[in-house]
């Protein structure tokens, strides 16, 4: 599945330096990517058991994850030699390259054990360091969301983060137990009182329905890089602002609050107050 981007559109910052031939080309490997780790992840859905392992964090891992990230990695190796890896299943390669993929195979894996269809494939890159592209894949649904930072596609058509007022938003995050274990209960209270519903529709997915205005505010306690690298430039793309829970760098903190700039204004208040 190769989507058609739009090319007259396609410009990334300056400080990118990159061509606009290039940039296409390391998009459409992004899809190349998630074709191939689509096939694998589809079957493990179908089975009815899962095996699983229990990593050092606590957090749960199967074959699938270790298949896909493996399937991607080997992929990037043959074309892109030169390029860096970092992958939640099997670390760092060559991170300071220039280039560097960060992967989630299954960004997920809880809703994935229950083969609720709201687990993603992530994989996104980085240009000396900072994110320059990012994709999102939900295979069971057909839904690919792709983004530059400059402007974000849902399946080939351009969307955009919508703004709402507070008491109108629909509030997801990944996991709420997290929240309550990582973040002060009396702000996420008031927020959570403040506006219209919350539903744990999150990890990529719930950045993929920000992203499309699907819903609205995208609040995550605890976040590894290869969770939040390749939403950012989506998200960028989408018109999301993006902070950590106290309105600072994100990537720093290890925690996110994404929404469109006014709605965010009024979230991180809340948060605050």
């Amino acid at each position: 599945m190769v989507f058609a981007w739009r090319v007259d559109l396609f410009a990334l910052p300056i400080v990118f330096m990159l061509t606009e031939a290039h940039q296409v080309e390391l998009l459409k490997f992004a899809e190349v990517l998630a074709d191939a780790a689509r096939p694998g992840i589809l079957k493990a859905h179908a089975q009815e058991d899962t095996s699983i392992e229990i990593k050092a964090d606590g957090t749960p891992v199967t074959v699938a994850d270790r298949e896909a990230e493996d399937v991607m990695r080997s992929l990037i190796k043959k074309t892109y030699p030169n390029h860096g890896i970092l992958g939640e299943e099997f670390g760092p390669e060559n991170e300071d390259a220039e280039f560097c993929w960060v992967l989630d195979p299954i960004d997920g894996t809880k809703s994935f054990l229950s083969r609720v269809p709201l687990y993603t494939i992530l994989i996104g890159l980085k240009y000396q360091g900072q994110p320059l592209l990012g994709l999102i894949d939900q295979p069971v649904l057909n839904e690919r969301m792709m983004g530059n930072g400059v402007f974000t596609q849902l399946n080939g058509h351009i969307v955009r983060a919508k703004e709402v007022l507070l008491k109108d938003a629909v509030v997801v995050g990944s996991d709420f137990d997290n929240i309550k274990k990582y973040q002060p209960q009396a702000q996420w209270n008031s927020l959570a009182s403040a506006v219209t519903h919350t539903r744990t529709w999150g990890d990529g997915y719930g950045y993929m329905l920000v992203a499309s205005g699907r819903a609205h505010v995208m609040a995550d306690p605890i976040l590894n890089p290869w969770d939040l690298i390749p939403v950012l430039p989506i998200l960028k793309g989408a018109g999301v602002k993006v902070t950590d829970w106290q309105g600072g760098d994100a990537v720093k903190s290890g925690n996110v609050i994404a929404a469109a700039p006014l709605l965010h204004a009024q979230v991180l208040a809340k948060l605050k107050g």
